[in-house]
């Protein structure tokens, strides 16, 4: 299964860099994974509520590992989530563009995890499905 499948396949997904704004683009990929009928967690430093939704700090404080998650964050965050992700082992990384880092991509593929980081956007391809 080739890494976007599988990231869809998941039955749990997480959004890091989810905001409360909704011109952001952190808010905008958690609503179309929401709308999209999928169970989705937003992860936020600031602990806000998003779309109704209550955020959690980071990964380690969702009530389950997901299967799946989306990077909305700049590249100097993204490092820290993704070493976060690899110790919860999740396997599936989507890194949005402006998300993307070499050194984060090099480590999450060593440690077995399917990345997403080519550029593609989950927003074109959620509407496509």
């Amino acid at each position: 299964m080739d890494a976007i499948n599988s990231f869809f396949a998941g039955k749990c997904f997480a959004v890091a860099g989810a905001s409360s704004d909704r011109s952001k683009y952190g808010n905008i990929v958690f609503r179309a994974l929401l709308e999209s009928g999928r169970r989705v967690y937003p992860i936020n430093p600031k602990g806000e509520l998003i779309e109704g939704h209550p955020s959690f700090r980071n990964l380690g404080d969702l009530p389950e590992v997901p299967d799946s998650l989306s990077i909305v964050t700049p590249p100097e965050a993204t490092r820290r989530i993704v070493a976060d992700a690899i110790a919860l082992g999740i396997k599936n990384l989507w890194m949005q563009p402006g998300a993307n880092d070499p050194l984060a991509s090099e480590s999450a593929r060593a440690a077995g995890a399917q990345v997403i980081d080519d550029g593609s956007c989950i927003l074109v391809l959620l509407k496509r499905m």
